[in-house]
């Protein structure tokens, strides 16, 4: 059964009137356990069919035992031990290829191993009577059909016409190839073939079948059928390599989603600082079966990242996590969550994700925060060093600034901007002066001739908090313009009934802060000294630092996972999220 969300989301279909519908609780229950456990099945198919690959590789390179390839070569047609080696090591190289999609539970990539297992039973014995390796690989079909129930994972269906492509452009290119080495050696050939009978050969050689064009000699004729058939393995290995792309998951948010998700994040009750970021455009939801909660998430890499907590009601929670989880499990997705908050990290935990803490969200609470005493003396100065220079601030609201305002504002956000791409996945909006956003709030700071040299913008967090989206400053402008930024939304907040201001996240905050401290053990120490390392390419430590100047309460955040093996496959998925990994404009893959 296909989750209601899943078919609608993969499917055509597009009016709506209610919010989408997850599947069951039975069968959430069942996915969870699943993703909880994963089972013996996917990693050890996963590892057998890279021992045979790998095996049936080296088997194909080394020279055959004189006696048995004898045997074979008065059984067969001389060519076709040499055409059997080839296509040994072409499905050999497949074989290799496929174990990782089966450790993702990938259909296809069991439907192909199994035609591979069975097909290389028959080119062990054809290319030198391998009895060993050919029993090795009978054994393999025999696991992969027992196992056969661990494979759900179910393709994206728009590769269908991206495999079709690259099916016929490498056919293209490999006859244009084969024929070249067919007729590369002039007079090999006997007689006067056409070139239909050539173009027959070529073709049937691809696949490991002898034509009827004739060699001078026996060994150029083994030769010519041996890179055909290595040409007919590559046309293979691309072919599937094209099958087993990670799906590119569901449409982004429509109209009807994101009225659903403004719903939830209007009802009073838990309301994460991160809720609002999920509105994003390059984001899709799965709603609870009761439409009570939600999880939002893009799919990257085959990974379904979801950030922040789940919108809605918490008792809720456990339905759309189960529905997100069903859904990853049925396209093969690893589920994986940025940045959770520690009572959304134990309702992923129960629903079988494991959570490692990545660092801590800086809060300031406006009744708390205050200039004065010696722990916010660099505050205080870079404020006051600002106001000296004639640099001014104000708040407003978003639909309050008029089109030219605005138009400055976003303008000068591109301009300060110190990357190509616009960074943040987490806790970033990735707009600015959208029409939608009209309850955001913008912080402008100008200097004494009007110019703007400063700006925040913050999205709403519940009734009475503000999330920092963006936060932009321009390069020639005192380093006191952000202080005075955020001294001036404090006061604001203050006669505006705002009580609490979530400013960035600090990754590894608490490696920073403990490992630099006397009697810090060796392995705090070292982690440390990575970290800045990392730090002057990624700013890990200057943004922990900028928050930290400001004594806000850090509330940890998580990241939840399924094991720890998928650890390497998310952050790089995290990664290109946050944008800190950008791909090719030609490799990325577009949403529905």
């Amino acid at each position: 059964m296909v989750p209601a969300y899943a078919t609608r989301h993969h499917g055509r279909m597009e009016a709506r009137a209610a919010p989408p519908r997850a599947r069951s609780t039975g069968d959430a229950t069942s996915s969870d356990r699943q993703w909880g456990r994963r089972g013996w099945a996917p990693t050890w198919a996963s590892r057998a069919v890279g021992l045979v690959g790998l095996v049936s590789i080296i088997s194909a390179l080394r020279p055959g035992l004189t006696g048995r390839l004898a045997l074979v070569t008065e059984l067969v047609p001389a060519y076709a031990p040499q055409a059997a080696q080839a296509a040994t090591v072409a499905a050999g190289l497949v074989l290799l290829t496929l174990a990782g999609g089966l450790r993702r539970r990938k259909r296809r990539a069991w439907a192909v191993s199994v035609a591979l297992a069975a097909a290389m039973v028959v080119l062990h014995l054809l290319k030198g009577l391998d009895v060993e390796e050919a029993a090795l690989s009978g054994a393999l079909l025999a696991l992969l059909v027992w196992t056969r129930d661990a494979f759900p994972g179910r393709p994206d269906p728009r590769s269908r016409q991206h495999t079709a492509a690259v099916f016929f452009g490498s056919s293209v290119v490999a006859t244009v190839v084969g024929l070249g080495v067919a007729l590369g050696d002039p007079g090999a050939e006997r007689g006067s073939p056409n070139a239909r009978t050539v173009l027959e050969h070529v073709l049937l050689g691809l696949v490991g079948v002898q034509g009827s064009l004739q060699f001078d000699t026996s060994e150029h004729a083994s030769e010519v059928s041996a890179a055909l058939a290595l040409l007919g393995g590559v046309v293979l290995a691309l072919t599937v390599a094209s099958l087993l792309r990670p799906a590119g998951g569901p449409r982004p948010l429509d109209l009807d989603d994101e009225t659903a998700l403004r719903r939830l994040l209007a009802k009073p009750g838990h309301q994460d600082s991160l809720g609002y970021f999920s509105l994003r455009h390059d984001k899709s939801a799965i709603f609870s079966p009761s439409g009570k909660a939600a999880v939002t998430y893009r799919v990257i890499s085959g990974v379904s990242l979801a950030a922040g907590d789940p919108l809605g009601d918490p008792e809720a929670w456990p339905g759309a996590i189960g529905a997100w989880l069903a859904e990853a499990l049925l396209y093969a997705w690893v589920p994986a969550v940025l940045a959770a908050s520690e009572q959304a990290a134990d309702a992923y935990h129960r629903s079988g994700l494991d959570a490692l803490e990545l660092g801590d969200e800086a809060i300031v609470y406006v009744e708390e925060f205050s200039l004065g005493g010696r722990a916010m003396r660099s505050v205080r100065q870079a404020v006051n060093r600002a106001q000296r220079q004639g640099i001014t601030a104000e708040v407003s609201m978003v639909d309050a600034l008029r089109p030219d305002e605005m138009s400055e504002l976003v303008q000068a956000a591109a301009d300060w901007r110190d990357a190509a791409t616009e960074r943040g996945f987490a806790m970033a909006l990735g707009r600015l002066g959208d029409p939608t956003d009209h309850d955001c709030r913008m912080v402008r700071a100008r200097d004494t001739n009007g110019v703007l040299v400063g700006l925040l913008h913050l999205v709403p967090w519940g009734p009475d908090g503000l999330s920092l989206d963006l936060m932009r400053r321009d390069p020639g402008a005192d380093n006191g313009v952000v202080e005075l930024l955020v001294t001036e939304l404090v006061n604001y907040s203050r006669l505006s009934g705002i009580s609490r201001i979530s400013l960035n996240f600090a990754v590894f905050r608490a490696v920073f802060e403990r490992g630099g401290r006397l009697g810090a053990g060796p392995v705090l120490r070292l982690w440390r000294r990575v970290l800045l390392g990392a730090s002057h390419f990624w700013q890990i430590e200057s943004l922990y630092r900028a928050n930290a100047k400001y004594r806000p309460t850090w509330e940890p955040r998580f990241l939840c996972f399924p094991t720890a093996r998928d650890l390497a496959r998310i952050t790089v998925a995290a990664l290109e999220a946050e944008a800190f990994i950008v791909l090719p404009r030609v490799l990325r893959r577009r949403p529905r």
